[in-house]
């Protein structure tokens, strides 16, 4: 009864501290503007269900690819044995489905052990690729400190985690073989696990009883704490992208990449100018004043649309859209990876403020300049190869474009060399320094 009240509470700490997390970064999320991404919902599940399940676009670079499918098909098959952990925990039973399924629960168990040697040993791999093979990618400057010690510390609990599998699995074998299992008298002489049923007795088979339930309790014990341990890790680290990278790609630009997005009120002035039936001095239509009024681009999160920040926080960190980026590979300073971690820095700060000291606080900071640098974002050539590599359909370019709007339109920042180009379109119709009537003058060159 004591072991049923312990889980009982550690269930509802584990999903209760999820849970307030969670919401946190829901409110952050909330932060930003409005954009109506509800239409075409039978393609969005599509992508949703090619990208976000079957890891479409991971399998560009195949091997990786398949490491990654490793750990990611045994954490989802996993989630079957945990929920029987939990009817174990609040029941006080053990093996509480083994009965009523038999060989099929016997399967299960044994496809899990299989997928988690798979996991194990891809981890493995994981760690020697990001600590060994000195990838270029995993060691950029924006990946000094903690994104370096965060990406090794989730493969580590998972080693630890799989570990924690054998070591309950591998014991309850060799004590069920003895009849001495919580889950005696279910049937065979064996528990009959693909795996456990050589690694229990090869491991635990000269063990006492008392020894081999201290194992078995330890393993069961320990891979529960574990999960609650990585349920409430993934709110503060990289990793939340296993539960957010189904949303991020269900709500995904599904527009041709390279449609610019233009500012309502912009539009709305234009299309005034060039209507020559408009008034321009007749009063705005009743409600139409009112409205509040919305920056020109974007200087902080807030001005970002939800989707930028809800990007921000699936940002898996791998690096791809940065390696394919033609300006950061000639040297430039830009890196997309980095644009997403400083929104992701930001909008962490400015929301824990925020909760803090009330809606009117300001701490004097921005994302532009204080996070990202105008050189980084000029760097951008808007090629979209960024957004293309992205594995959970990111979009930083989206974010580089609305900071870079508010430096054109809210303080008039460019490049000396765009300066000249506007100038020329604007007086010229072209971006080239001659009048409009020369413009077709080497057409009639011999």
């Amino acid at each position: 009864m004591i072991s049923i009240i312990i889980f009982a509470v550690l269930l509802l700490v584990g999903f209760g501290f999820f849970a307030m997390n969670a919401n946190k970064i829901r409110a952050n999320i909330l932060m930003g503007r409005d954009v109506d991404r509800s239409d075409n919902k039978g393609e969005r599940l599509k992508v949703m269900t090619l990208i976000a399940l079957g890891q479409k676009k991971m399998f560009k670079r195949p091997i990786p690819a398949i490491l990654h499918l490793c750990l990611y098909v045994a954490f989802v098959i996993t989630q079957i044995e945990l929920i029987e952990i939990i009817a174990d925990g609040l029941s006080g039973e053990h093996r509480l489905f083994r009965s009523s399924l038999g060989g099929f629960y016997t399967f299960m168990i044994s496809f899990i052990e299989v997928l988690s040697v798979l996991a194990f040993v891809a981890t493995f791999l994981f760690l020697a690729r990001r600590n060994l093979l000195k990838i270029p990618r995993f060691n950029m400057k924006e990946m000094k400190g903690w994104p370096k010690v965060d990406g090794n510390l989730i493969l580590v609990m998972e080693l630890i985690l799989i570990t924690f599998i054998f070591m309950m699995n591998g014991a309850d074998e060799v004590l069920y073989a003895q009849g001495l299992s919580h889950a005696e008298n279910l049937g065979d002489q064996s528990l009959g696990f693909a795996i456990s049923q050589y690694v229990g007795p090869a491991l635990f088979g000269g063990m006492s009883e008392s020894s081999l339930i201290m194992v078995e309790r330890i393993g069961w014990w320990g891979h529960i704490l574990m999960v609650f341990t990585f349920l409430n890790y993934l709110p503060f680290s990289k990793h939340f992208h296993i539960i957010l990278a189904f949303p991020n790609t269900y709500f995904s630009n599904l527009n041709p990449q390279g449609k610019a997005t233009n500012m309502e009120a912009v539009m709305k002035e234009v299309k005034l100018m060039m209507d020559p039936d408009a008034d321009p001095y007749a009063m705005p239509e009743e409600g139409e004043g009112e409205a509040e009024v919305q920056r020109f681009g974007a200087k902080d999160v807030e001005d970002l649309s939800w989707k930028n920040l809800l990007d921000a926080y699936t940002c898996t960190e791998c690096g791809r859209c940065t390696s394919n980026c033609p300006a950061n590979r000639t040297g430039k300073l830009l890196s997309p990876r980095k644009i997403m971690m400083d929104t992701r820095d930001r909008l962490e700060e400015k929301g824990a403020g925020l909760r803090k000291n009330g809606k009117d606080y300001d701490d004097g900071k921005s994302l532009l300049n204080d996070y990202i640098t105008e050189e980084e974002l000029w760097a951008c050539t808007s090629c979209n190869a960024c957004v293309e590599a992205c594995p959970v359909n990111i979009d930083p370019l989206s974010i580089i474009t609305d900071m870079r709007r508010y430096l054109v339109m809210e303080e008039s920042k460019v490049p000396t060399e765009l300066a000249g180009m506007i100038s020329n379109i604007e007086n010229n119709g072209a971006p080239w320094q001659f009048s409009p009537e020369d413009r077709l003058n080497w057409r009639d060159e011999e």
